[in-house]
């Protein structure tokens, strides 16, 4: 597996399992299928889930690579390779873990949600009881590599186990669980390799890198608020200064208005009105005036 990634040379992240790599290049695929054993190349018409766990030391980029995919598929795809490299050393049948190993790697694995519903005997989602046992037989095929008597143990421990399982079904003899299983099996074209596990350091890495980018886009984010933050207050101080002068100015044509006043009634001899009262029944009348300007 790591071969591949090194000649591919391209954009590489763990896989939701943490079990594998996606590697994404730009190329066509060349034509006969595209898929064997645990490798499996896509173009179209195929949804995955980006983790963006970056493997460290590969390319942040997606890079050209045609040569290098077709060298890909013809090694470890064609239908017409020898392909000795094809399942990745795995031997069908064989399997590196115990069935402890097996039932906690499930569980905590992306899709242990369904492994751990599916482990306890519920069948939602399913429109048979046999469906659901298809499908745990499936994962537990994945995990034990494909071993028949490993996953005929761990079948019955699970809450789907049943009498039927030992019933015969078949006219050769076998029964519902035997043919299960070798139904699952069938179904399953890729193994848990623990030589693809990622290194523990590698995911250290990948996952205090990809903190560092959060921390980094956050600040940038509060920078931007920020510079945005004071060009508006820089603009309401300007108004608000503005307003100010135009108060300022008011407030002495006011001024020099009944300082007039009062002189030209004093020669006249009227009876003038008192200063404070008539100083505010202009200043209400002003303010009405600047308020319905800034309206």
């Amino acid at each position: 597996m790591k071969s591949i990634v090194q000649q591919l040379d391209s954009y590489t992240e763990i896989s939701p399992s943490g079990t594998g790599y996606h590697v994404i290049v730009n190329g066509e695929l060349p034509q006969g299928r595209n898929r064997r054993g645990n490798i499996e190349l896509y173009e179209r018409a195929r949804y995955f889930t980006v983790t963006g766990e970056h493997v460290p030391g590969l390319p942040t980029e997606i890079e050209p690579r045609q040569a290098e995919l077709e060298n890909v598929h013809r090694e470890y795809v064609d239908q017409n390779s020898s392909g000795g490299g094809t399942s990745s050393g795995h031997d069908r049948g064989s399997s590196t873990l115990s069935n402890e190993a097996v039932l906690e790697k499930a569980r905590a694995a992306s899709n242990g949600e369904k492994f751990n519903r599916l482990w306890s005997g519920s069948t939602v989602g399913y429109d048979s009881h046999s469906e659901a046992d298809i499908a745990l037989c499936c994962l537990l095929a994945f995990w034990t590599g494909g071993n028949h008597n490993q996953m005929d143990q761990l079948f019955r421990q699970s809450g789907l186990a049943r009498a039927k399982w030992d019933d015969v079904h078949y006219g050769d003899g076998a029964t519902y669980g035997e043919r299960t299983l070798e139904r699952s099996i069938e179904h399953t074209s890729a193994y848990y390799e623990p030589h693809d596990e990622p290194r523990e350091d590698s995911r250290k890495a990948s996952q205090k890198a990809g903190e560092q980018h959060l921390r980094t886009r956050k600040v940038q984010y509060l920078e931007r608020k920020n510079a945005i933050l004071e060009r508006r207050v820089t603009d309401l101080e300007a108004t608000l200064e503005e307003k100010n002068n135009h108060i300022r100015h008011l407030e002495t044509t006011i001024k020099e208005y009944e300082e007039g006043r009062v002189s030209r009634s004093r020669e006249s001899g009227d009876t003038a009105e008192p200063h404070s009262t008539r100083s505010r029944s202009i200043w209400t009348r002003v303010r009405r005036v600047i308020g319905s300007r800034d309206d």
